[in-house]
């Protein structure tokens, strides 16, 4: 057996309860004892000295693009439909490696940032580049952390009123048949997986209503998650109504796609109906303040959504529309936009780290396992190091947190192993995640040149 435990941090579990000198004790990666006060004596174990620390549950990324590392900072000024036009003429050129490359690179960041579970919407498959889905995996499994991987589809380029060039886009049952290989050959149900699949048709308008359809029947007759970006901007509710007669929310609804197995990124466009909607029937939303912001799109109804009873998790969306955004500065972006909307009161600190932890963990179906320090969960904690320069003026260390810039990460645990260790990675080299980012970077770009 393997003991590691964490002594006299600040333990904030987030189901409920806080120990301002607490310890944490983790055998063979679950948590078998939480409390406040001195850690007992178990002989042989690991201590970690939490002093000065807070200790938080793992972060949870509810929605991703790993491949755009590569391609950040372009297009600054467009909207997110000029934006995606662009940058699809970049992403034709992605292959399995370049996929590693940029997975070990963007998970990586998001280790360093405190995130232990990373959900990857990907939906770029140029045709005869590789799997794609096993180099992302296997890069994923190298970097450490727990990857859902959303397996993305399209099927509507340009001819057929999508945004994609016609030459990146699969056929309808050519995705639904590459999703089930990829759930058949990757997917682990267990509690303790590293790697979750779900199925995830990239968007209504770049989807057509059989992908829709037959994209919830396979997710449910495999027992995976539904994932989809939804009411992204106003341009795109506009053409839903003027395409399908009806609001996205409502498009999605006579397709299937709402339910409690079922997360929607962004949902910026949301009427009060259309909250109701998704309240009445247990769909999550991924809210990613960062992006939502740097493309114009809006900002998301957290404060009413969660007075609806909608559970939220948070995201950092695509690196190429949220620039080195860390997931844990989307709890700081998240409080500081509700609280622009409604007033100071509109997301407290303990709220954002909430939607940072246990709520994204039941975006991605997994609230039973991950998101909170309880006994018996997975021993996927953060540790931040809150005692530092101005940091240590801060009496509340939540506060710490949440309202500044992010505190040193002093030792990230995955299942009880450790893959940050005083803001230093333990399984990959930084330097080494950096250079394949770069080189991922230069190759698609000089494709793309040619």
């Amino acid at each position: 057996m393997s003991t590691t435990i964490i002594d006299g941090a600040y333990v904030v579990t987030v189901s409920g309860a806080e120990y301002p000198e607490g310890h944490i004790v983790a055998t063979d990666g679950r948590i078998t004892r939480i409390g406040s006060g001195a850690a007992p004596v178990v002989p042989g174990a690991a201590r970690i000295d939490g002093r000065g620390c807070l200790a938080t549950p793992g972060l949870v990324n509810t929605h991703h693009h790993l491949y755009q590392w590569a391609t950040q900072g372009l297009y600054t000024d467009s909207s997110l439909f000029d934006w995606l036009v662009g940058s699809y003429e970049i992403w034709q050129g992605l292959d399995a490696a370049s996929v590693a490359e940029t997975t070990t690179a963007g998970a990586a960041w998001l280790a360093l940032s405190g995130c232990s579970t990373l959900s990857d919407h990907h939906y770029i498959f140029p045709p005869g580049r590789g799997d794609i889905v096993a180099a992302e995996v296997e890069a994923a499994r190298r970097v450490g952390i727990r990857l859902d991987l959303a397996r993305g589809s399209m099927d509507r380029g340009r001819s057929g009123g999508g945004l994609p060039p016609d030459g990146l886009v699969e056929t309808a049952r050519g995705a639904l048949e590459a999703t089930e290989a990829a759930i058949d050959a990757h997917h682990d149900p267990s509690a303790e997986a590293m790697t979750r699949l779900a199925v995830a048709p990239c968007s209504p308008f770049s989807v057509s209503r059989e992908l829709m359809t037959g994209a919830a029947e396979l997710a449910r007759a495999k027992g995976v998650r539904l994932h989809t970006h939804l009411a992204e901007t106003a341009s795109e509710e506009e053409q839903c109504r003027a395409e399908f007669g009806c609001t996205p929310v409502e498009y999605a609804e006579k397709l299937g796609w709402l339910g409690s197995d079922v997360w929607l990124a962004h949902a910026v466009h949301l009427s009060d109906d259309a909250i109701a909607r998704v309240a009445g029937t247990g769909t999550s939303i991924a809210h990613c303040p960062t992006s939502n912001a740097r493309l114009g799109a809006g900002i998301c109804r957290v404060p009413e959504l969660l007075a609806a009873g909608v559970n939220v998790g948070l995201g950092v969306d695509g690196p190429a529309s949220s620039e080195l955004t860390p997931l844990s500065g989307e709890m700081h972006q998240a409080m500081l936009m509700a609280r622009a909307r409604m007033g100071p009161q509109a997301l407290s600190a303990r709220q954002a780290l909430r939607l940072a932890t246990l709520d994204g963990a039941r975006c991605l179906g997994r609230g039973t396992e991950l998101g909170s320090l309880e006994t018996g969960k997975l021993a996927d904690v953060a540790l931040w190091r809150v005692d530092g320069p101005g940091y240590d003026v801060i009496d509340d260390p939540v506060v710490a947190l949440v309202f500044g810039p992010p505190p040193p990460l002093e030792r990230l645990l995955v299942g009880g192993d450790t893959v940050v260790e005083r803001a230093e990675l333990r399984t990959v080299s930084a330097d080494a995640a950096a250079r394949a980012g770069r080189s991922a970077h230069r190759k698609l770009l000089q494709e793309v040149s040619r």
